[in-house]
């Protein structure tokens, strides 16, 4: 009684537990996509890791957060209950970021006080659980959006502090901090909450059901090889022997449009490049624009800029004006064009690839300078422009002077100190050797591949959400989304695979690949979306209901009909008995 009395309470029209999921959510999602946007960095210039690795290890990670919610969703479902599922969980999310956060910190393995971490493997990543969420209320979607879009901003903002007891360095710890501070705060919030939800206790997953069920057909199938069994109209058919036939035929639903999912994978692994080799690519750019500097990792918010802008456009001006057209764009073609946008994004990081290259392009120069000794310096910890002072001491005559030297992006010199040094004021003689030219090619040049790609992702995955879930059963959506899930999941392996096992020497050609792998799926998904049948589900259950109603109402037909002859034989014997 004193939850439904909590419940019952709402503020601005809604209830006043949605305040409490909302607040939740936004502090999750900023503390997933906030540790997310710097950890391709922070394996590559905290951990040392090459970018192959580090890629590897990135799209390791996202794919095993899209797979463990399927995972998740069995527990919550067959043996916990929500509830209990999402504290539990959650716990183990935190203590997944905390551990992240402190094991950033350099000081606590650099014994020799040089700056580097002596001990790399404590500095591992931890797996961490990422919640099942509910999709019902347009204010839970802001909530995720601006949780997001804020984190990929500010954290990127916090990791380019300088911090550590020792040696300064970028400041991964408060990077990863911040995000595990507000996981804890999720938590807290979500059990504060906790007496105004409705929790239900566990009914059995639907996703075991069908796969169940689809294991008995299989396996039924099996044992009726043999061709003195008749055949059935459908594979699944052989599972009537156990289970109803409406539930057969929405399986088979769900299986149609769960084998148009096959090649999807090939979109994922496009797509999520934008947080690992596309924040690599970044790092050789110039972000000065001006006003302000943009962040390597900072460049993944267009996309979430991007997807608040383009969604109301496509849905109030693209769509009506090619419905107007009278041109028939279903839902599979919309899937199929995103599918090339993304392909043509790759190409786009492929040009802009070629242009980092020549900029980077390595010399250098033999001076026949006889030096005293040598000094490299270089930019690669993404500061745009910086002045060093270096002191120079003559301990003979103690003598100093002190040379400055300007460092922009990406740069790297040599300088050359000669015998022949006149100390003073200005250090004049020392002879600057440039290694790598600074970044002349501006992040700027990232924005139409970002259009490209977020174009791709609305028309693609909005879409396909929608037609997923008009072409199968209410009750399967949660089959659906597992299997949306696992394609995401897929696709980042499919990176992975391409990272470790491709022997590309350039980045360029591993951007055309995967641009090239795309146009061949599109062309497959194409010529599957061109026999796909579009279906009515509602109409299709409405057949297997029907005679389940025609037979309950023949059953009491006869059970009438059978009382009435009882009653007849019975009135008959009673008449035959007074007649006697």
């Amino acid at each position: 009684a004193l939850i439904e009395e909590r419940s019952a309470v709402t503020v601005c029209g809604y209830p006043l537990s949605i305040f409490f999921i909302v607040v939740n959510e936004f502090c999750e999602r900023f503390s997933y996509y906030g540790m997310r946007a710097v950890l391709v960095l922070y394996f590559k210039y905290f951990l040392k890791w090459d970018d192959d690795f580090a890629t590897t290890i990135y799209h390791t990670f996202v794919a095993l957060c899209y797979l463990t919610p399927i995972l998740g969703a069995i527990i919550a479902d067959s043996w916990l209950g929500k509830f209990k599922t999402i504290i539990y969980l959650s716990i183990v999310y935190a203590a997944g970021q905390i551990v992240l956060a402190v094991s950033a910190i350099h000081d606590i393995t650099d014994t020799n006080k040089d700056g580097v971490p002596d001990n790399m493997t404590f500095h591992v990543m931890p797996s961490v659980y990422e919640k099942q969420r509910s999709t019902f209320f347009s204010i839970f979607y802001l909530s995720i959006n601006a949780g997001s879009l804020l984190s990929t901003i500010i954290t990127p903002i916090l990791r380019a502090q300088q911090c550590g007891i020792h040696t300064k360095q970028q400041c991964y710890p408060l990077a990863f901090g911040v995000p595990a501070a507000l996981m804890v705060v999720a938590l807290i919030v979500f059990i504060v909450g906790s007496g105004m939800y409705n929790k239900t206790a566990p009914q059995g997953n639907i996703l075991v059901k069908v796969c169940k069920c689809v294991g008995f057909a299989i396996k039924n199938r099996f044992r009726h090889r043999d061709s003195r069994f008749p055949k059935r109209e459908h594979w699944m058919d052989w599972a009537e022997e156990k289970y109803d036939k409406l539930l057969i035929a929405q399986v088979k639903m769900v299986l149609k449009v769960l084998f148009l999912f096959i090649p999807l994978p090939m979109f994922w692994a496009l797509f999520d490049q934008q947080g690992s080799r596309w924040t690599l690519q970044a790092t050789t750019m110039d972000g000065n624009f001006g006003v302000f500097v943009v962040q390597p990792d900072q460049m993944q918010t267009v996309n979430p800029i991007l997807i608040l802008v383009l969604v109301p456009v496509m849905d109030s001006i693209v769509y009506p004006l090619i419905s107007k057209c009278n041109l028939n764009f279903s839902p599979l073609k919309r899937m199929t064009v995103g599918m090339f946008l993304a392909a043509l994004a790759f190409v786009a990081a492929a040009l802009v690839q070629l242009q980092i290259d020549v900029s980077l392009f390595k010399y250098y120069v033999n001076l026949n300078v006889p030096a005293l000794f040598t000094l490299p310096i270089s930019s690669d910890l993404f500061v745009l422009i910086f002045r060093v002072k270096f002191m120079i001491l003559d301990e003979a005559t103690s003598q100093t002077c002190v040379y400055e030297q300007t460092l922009k992006f990406g740069s790297s010199f040599t300088l050359l100190i000669p015998p022949t040094l006149t100390l003073g004021q200005m250090c004049q003689g020392i002879v600057e050797v440039t290694d790598i030219n600074p970044n002349s090619v501006h992040m700027a040049w990232l924005i139409p591949q970002y259009f490209l790609i977020t174009a791709g992702e609305v028309v693609f995955s909005v879409t396909g959400l929608e037609f997923s879930y008009s072409q199968a059963p209410s009750n399967m959506k949660a089959v659906l989304q597992a299997g949306w899930l696992l394609t995401v999941a897929v696709g980042n392996i499919i990176v992975l695979i391409v990272a470790e096992a491709a022997t590309l020497p350039d980045q360029w050609a591993e951007y055309i690949l995967f641009a090239s792998l795309l146009i061949l799926v599109c062309i497959i998904f194409a010529i599957m979306a061109y026999f796909y049948t579009y279906i009515d589900p509602v109409q299709i259950e409405a057949q297997f209901s029907q005679p389940e109603d025609e037979k309950k109402r023949k059953s009491l037909e006869m059970t009438k009909k059978d009382s009435i002859e009882k009653r007849k034989h019975s009135d008959s014997n009673s008449l035959y008995q007074t007649k006697m």
